[in-house]
This record gives C-alpha cells, sequence and structure tokens, in this order.
C-alpha cells in the first residue's frame, strides 16, 4: 500500500506519474462540477430545496459515498483496474496510462469546442482501451469479460433508470389518490431531498471508485507493485472525494439549472420518484462492479418519471445526446488514446 508521505519521492523518480494524477484529479474536478450536480438536479427543479444548500449536502454525501462504499466494495474499482492490460513493462506501461489521461482532456476539449456531448466515465474507459490496444498493437491488452460489464452499464443506466422513475411515478398516484395533496406534496418534498442524498452518495461511489483506481494504477505502476489486486489507502480515497467535492460546489449550478429546471419539469412525487429510481440504479452497479454513467442514470430516471404523466413534459432531445455521446465518445477518445499513447511511446 502506497504511504502519502512517499508520493513525493516516488513523483521524484517518474514524473509521468506526477501527469497522470493531476489529470486524474483534473478530471475528478470537472466530473464533480457535471456529473455530481446531477444527483441533485431533482429536488432543485421542484423547489424542495435551494441551490445552496443543494450543493453542500452534495459535497458531503459525496465525499461519504466513495470512503464508506469503498470500505464494503471495491467492485467498481476492480473493474476498472483489470478492464485493461498495459504489459508488463512497468514504465511503458505508466506512459501508456499517462497518455490515457491526457487523451481525456483533449477530448472533452474537443467535445466542448464542437458542441458534442461527452462524459467523462466513457471517456476514461475509451482512453485506457485505446492506450492499451497500442501498447499491444492489438486487442490482447482489452480484457473482454470486464470490458462487456461497460455495455452492461450502458443498458442499466439508461432502461432501468428509465422504467423505475417510471413505474415508481406511476404507483405513488394510485397509493395516495386518497390523501390530502397539501400533505402529501410536503411529504414527498421532504423524501426527494433524502432520495437526491442518496443518489449523490452514490454518484460518488460510482464514479469516484473509477477514477480513484485509474489514480492507484498509476502508482502500483510506478512502484512495480502488483496490480491484479490493489488495495486503496485511505488518503487517496479521501483526496479523491474532496476533489469531486469541490468541483460540485465550484461549478455545480448551470448544470442543475440546465438538469434539474430546463431538461423536465417535475412535481414532488415524480422527482421522489427519480431521484429514488437512480439511487437504486447505481447501487446495483456498483456493488455489482458496472461502471455507469451517473448522469445518464438521473436524466433517465427525471424522463422516466416525466413521462409517467405526460411525455410532452419531457425534453426528449436530452435522450438523443445520450445516445450522441456513446456514438461519439467511446471511437472518438479511444482513437485520440490509441494515437497519443503511441507518440508517447516513441518519445519517452
Amino acid at each position: 500500500m502506497a504511504d502519502l508521505a512517499q508520493l513525493p519521492g516516488m513523483i521524484a523518480q517518474n514524473p509521468f506519474l506526477a501527469l497522470v494524477l493531476l489529470t486524474v484529479m483534473g478530471t475528478i474536478f470537472v466530473n464533480g462540477a457535471t456529473d455530481a450536480a446531477n444527483a441533485i438536479a431533482e429536488p432543485i427543479g421542484t423547489r424542495a430545496i435551494d441551490v445552496d444548500s443543494a450543493i453542500i449536502m452534495s459535497v458531503i454525501t459525496n465525499f461519504l459515498g466513495l470512503v464508506v462504499m469503498t470500505f464494503f466494495s471495491t467492485a467498481v474499482a476492480d473493474t476498472m483496474s483489470n478492464m485493461v492490460d498495459f504489459g508488463g513493462d512497468n514504465h511503458a506501461a505508466l506512459i501508456a496510462l499517462a497518455a490515457a489521461m491526457v487523451s481525456i482532456v483533449t477530448w472533452s476539449s474537443l467535445a466542448w469546442v464542437f458542441g458534442i456531448p461527452t462524459s467523462e466515465s466513457h471517456a476514461l474507459i475509451a482512453g485506457l482501451t485505446g492506450a492499451a490496444i497500442a501498447v499491444h498493437g492489438g486487442l490482447s491488452g482489452v480484457n473482454g469479460a470486464e470490458w462487456v460489464k461497460v455495455v452492461y452499464g450502458l443498458v442499466l443506466s439508461t432502461v432501468l433508470g428509465f422504467v423505475a422513475g417510471w413505474v415508481i411515478a406511476k404507483v405513488i398516484p394510485y397509493l395516495c389518490r386518497n390523501a390530502d395533496r397539501r400533505q402529501a406534496n410536503d411529504f414527498f418534498a421532504k423524501m426527494q431531498v433524502w432520495a437526491a442524498a442518496g443518489a449523490s452518495a452514490m454518484h460518488g461511489a460510482q464514479d469516484g471508485q473509477k477514477f480513484m483506481s485509474t489514480a492507484m494504477l498509476a502508482i502500483a505502476l510506478s512502484q512495480g507493485m502488483n496490480v491484479s489486486n490493489l488495495e486503496f489507502p485511505l488518503w487517496l480515497e479521501v483526496l479523491c472525494a474532496a476533489v469531486m467535492a469541490i468541483g460540485t460546489g465550484i461549478g455545480g449550478k448551470p448544470i442543475i439549472k440546465k438538469v434539474g429546471i430546463d431538461m423536465v419539469q417535475l412535481e414532488q412525487y415524480q422527482g421522489f420518484a427519480a431521484a429514488l429510481s437512480a439511487t437504486g440504479a447505481l447501487l446495483i452497479a456498483t456493488l455489482t462492479g458496472l461502471p455507469v454513467s451517473t448522469t445518464h442514470t438521473s436524466s433517465s430516471s427525471m424522463m422516466g418519471a416525466g413521462a409517467a404523466k405526460d411525455v410532452h413534459s419531457v425534453d426528449w432531445e436530452v435522450a438523443k445526446e445520450i445516445v450522441a455521446t456513446w456514438v461519439f465518445t467511446f471511437p472518438g477518445c479511444g482513437l485520440i488514446g490509441f494515437a497519443l499513447a503511441k507518440i508517447f511511446l516513441m518519445l519517452f
């Protein structure tokens, strides 16, 4: 296990470790400003909680989600660590990993310039895969049994989120048909905040473990450690969770407005249905080691809850953006990761 006190010495021995860690932290920061904000968008959109209070809640729950979930299960982190193999040369492997992380930054910048929707989670998977293919000169560096979990995750993040949101939003009005409307709204407003806190915690657990595993993989490669069964030190968990929390606190408001207010207009019970279904889907994915997009899971849950009452209340352009993310991000970032890995390996 890597000791924090040893980190400066590790970086001095291998500067590429610093490059990987810096890009990982930068990506986590952006993830906190974008994906983390989605988890708390529902109660803000229904006015169950104000923006500032929701962001404070998100900062706390994201932090606890990563640290607590990692104590019980590292399934997502293990999937990410074993998804690709960079070969037996640890120095070359670390260079390729650095190229993969730079490819994520490059792809995200290009996607922003050209207006292409993207996901940091999918970009991470694509960049790592492209770099591993470059190292091996073929698909032998890709673990198919682990990579197929990405496909399962794509289905889970959209279908289960949408269906669960739709079903729960259909069942609640039936169960509460004789209840006082004002009292019911007050109840679901409170429950929605708690459900959103759960979704936020699961975002920390899911996305936090993805990037934490990449950081730990870099440390292991720089020290010649066994990468098949990585252990994650508490200081790394805290660092990743803290950077994600800072990202949410600084840059979360614009995303909250787009997803929670502009995408779909929800009532209190619908917001609760969306947050609860997203929490459940993310929990299942995290415990089974499926790396999913928390943004897509939350968005799909909100669309399902909104469509349960009126399909016209949903901005279906968001669904098109989700599909476009899949179509562009995997091949786009994968090719950049492949090309940069080839260049980095020739230069260094």
